[in-house]
């Protein structure tokens, strides 16, 4: 099955995304997992059938249940929230192929470091009003100067999962 995907601006939709990130900690024994309550984004679907965009996370957003442990994460071990206040994922090419299969080539920038990024994400619903795309991916932490690690309690790499919801720009 082929989905096409109207071109033209779209917008994220806050109330309809979500992302989060897993890490198993306590030498592999807990999964602790974290929301990012405030996420912004925009995106544009080219003629071509190829789309850009950015999607921005507010880091004094993220929320694991745990107000000490979510104080940690937003300090200098980890995000570094008072320095770098946002992690930002700017979309280069992002193109449907196979059905719903999407592949996304772009840059990922935390604690003021960027790196490149790529991974598949599924196209889960499109319409000429919105559109939803479901992706998961790895993140080595290390990479964005986040190597805190205690008596080697959080070994290997975070896991992101998102549901990112976008609906149509009116035109200007």
């Amino acid at each position: 099955m082929t989905v096409a995907v109207e071109t033209g601006l779209w917008q994220l939709d806050p109330a309809a995304t979500t992302v989060t990130v897993r890490h198993r900690t306590m030498w592999g024994l807990v999964n602790v997992k974290g929301t990012f309550a405030a996420v912004t984004g925009n995106g544009e679907v080219r003629p071509d059938g190829s789309a850009v965009g950015t999607i921005t996370l507010d880091v004094a957003s993220f929320d694991t249940g745990n107000a000490k442990r979510d104080e940690h994460l937003r300090s200098a071990d980890f995000f570094d929230a008072g320095n770098h206040p946002e992690i930002t994922f700017s979309v280069r090419s992002a193109e449907l192929r196979d059905g719903d299969s999407v592949h996304v080539v772009g840059q990922l920038t935390a604690r003021g470091i960027s790196r490149p990024k790529s991974f598949t994400a599924r196209l889960v619903g499109a319409d000429a009003e919105a559109l939803t795309l479901d992706a998961e991916f790895t993140v080595d932490r290390e990479q964005f100067g986040m190597g805190w690690n205690q008596l080697g309690m959080m070994r290997g790499h975070a896991t992101v999962a998102a549901t990112l919801r976008f609906t149509r720009t009116a035109a200007a």
